[in-house]
């Protein structure tokens, strides 16, 4: 289950530090625009140093971890909900972060881990694992958020599929799909046949006698090149 793991510290934006002009000035003096909402509060604007926010994000666990936010020496509990990133650069322009409310359910998108892939009976038999999700929203306590989906493919042959249904899904959570009237048991992962089929060496081996006339000589070649040069 998760836990607090990470500690974001971040600065009060005032009223003037708000609004496109001024997340553009905050960005030159390299930090991050970052609002907290939810909870029945008013939401908190703050800052967070740009280098502190970047190793942050290297971390696959922050985006499904509750995190703590300090904001001038006042504590937030938060989940990371959006992320706004430089389109060529890819550097964090925006976060949004939602407050955790103890006993009240969130909505989060968490990483799916698949394991076991060289141990299937597909994969010795030259099958491909094609995996169709990298994270699935699911519903639950923030005291019973987990830090990924584990999806065991160790079993699976050629031919086979598995569902968001086949997810062993820890105690409380929810696939968010799942529950809606019209969800969809998609496919998350199946084991296709091989894509290279074997080469017939024998099949370079051309019998002469076979080979039309025109390429075992040259005559007919030059021949036709002639006939064609007269015509024009």
């Amino acid at each position: 289950m998760s836990n607090v793991l990470y500690t974001v510290k971040g600065v009060a934006r005032t009223a003037d530090q708000q609004g496109k002009g001024a997340s553009r000035r905050l960005r030159k003096q390299n930090l991050v625009p970052a609002i907290i909402y939810g909870g029945n509060e008013e939401p908190t604007a703050l800052s967070i140093r740009m280098n502190e926010l970047v190793k942050l994000l290297e971390n696959e666990a922050f985006f499904s971890n509750i995190l703590t936010i300090n904001v001038d020496g006042e504590e937030h509990q938060a989940v990371i909900k959006d992320l706004q990133r430089h389109p060529a650069k890819n550097m964090p322009m925006h976060a949004d972060f939602q407050r955790i409310v103890k006993g009240q359910k969130i909505h989060m998108n968490i990483p799916v881990h698949f394991v076991g892939r060289e141990e299937a009976p597909g994969t010795k038999e030259a099958g491909v694992l094609s995996t169709l999700v990298s994270d699935i929203e699911i519903i639950c306590l923030p005291s019973q958020l987990p830090e990924y989906l584990e999806v065991d493919v160790s079993k699976m042959e050629i031919g086979d599929s598995y569902h968001l249904s086949d997810i062993v899904l820890p105690e409380g959570v929810v696939i968010h799909e799942l529950e809606l009237e019209d969800g969809t048991d998609r496919t998350i992962v199946n084991m296709q046949p091989p894509t290279v089929e074997e080469v017939d060496e024998d099949a370079d081996e051309v019998d002469a006698d076979e080979v039309p006339a025109t390429e075992q000589g040259g005559e007919g070649t030059e021949e036709s090149g002639e006939e064609g040069d007269s015509e024009e």
